[in-house]
């Protein structure tokens, strides 16, 4: 199978699309061949050695697309290394502690047999849609909470994984 991998995401306001796409700049800055792509334009996963599954968590659900992403290629996502990521807290909180994944996130955790899960800080600001969004901006709790330093680490142990099993 081709080093090739999949970073599918489920964004509203582009800030997880953000997060992917760092994701797989990274991957592709070590030797990998990453792609981000919105989950609900994925068709198929079987040309990929590996997947990187993002959504947004919203009222302690992850993004519609992700889960709909994660069920659609179950069985194919389960012969293949997994990674799974949320964003979502609007504030510092994911920088200072792991945070537990979300009940439905956790069922596909242990469905796929995920290597592993991390929640990522969110962001929310002027413009973004939705009647929730704007009441949180409203309120005053906007704001980017991305620690993109902290997302490329991450993606770059998830391909020093990759290179190592490829190196046997």
């Amino acid at each position: 199978m081709p080093d090739r991998v999949l970073v599918a995401y489920g964004t509203a306001n582009g800030s997880t699309a953000r997060i992917a796409e760092t994701v797989a700049e990274v991957l592709r800055d070590r030797g990998l061949d990453a792609v981000a792509a919105p989950a609900d334009t994925v068709a198929d996963v079987t040309p990929y050695r590996a997947v990187v599954v993002g959504g947004a968590l919203y009222t302690g659900r992850w993004h519609r697309d992700a889960r709909r992403f994660v069920r659609r290629h179950r069985r194919e996502l389960a012969r293949r290394p997994v990674w799974l990521f949320s964003s979502g807290p609007l504030d510092s909180s994911a920088g200072r502690r792991d945070i537990t994944p979300v009940p439905g996130v956790r069922r596909a955790a242990a469905r796929l047999d995920a290597v592993e899960h991390v929640t990522f800080g969110g962001c929310l600001q002027e413009g973004a849609r939705g009647r929730m969004a704007r009441m949180i901006l409203e309120d005053g709790r906007g704001g980017d909470f991305r620690d993109f330093e902290a997302i490329a680490g991450w993606a770059a142990r998830i391909a020093d994984r990759l290179v190592a099993a490829r190196r046997g």
